[in-house]
């Protein structure tokens, strides 16, 4: 799980139609779960929260 979100985190940083805004939390909340190592299912519901645009990355990775 955590490479997953390490992967994702770089998806984040490179995407081009999220606000600077939208990238930073999401990217914050994602080194809280690394920290936390929260439950699959409990980071994706919180993710797609934050950015209806983070599904396509979540499904590239493997967690949809």
């Amino acid at each position: 799980m955590k490479e997953k979100l390490k992967k994702l985190k770089e998806h984040i940083k490179n995407h081009k139609d999220m606000s600077e805004e939208e990238k930073s939390n999401t990217i914050k909340k994602i080194d809280e779960w690394l920290l936390e190592d929260k439950a699959e299912g409990t980071i994706v519901a919180e993710l797609t929260e934050l950015s209806k645009k983070i599904v396509p990355m979540l499904e590239e990775i493997g967690l949809l």
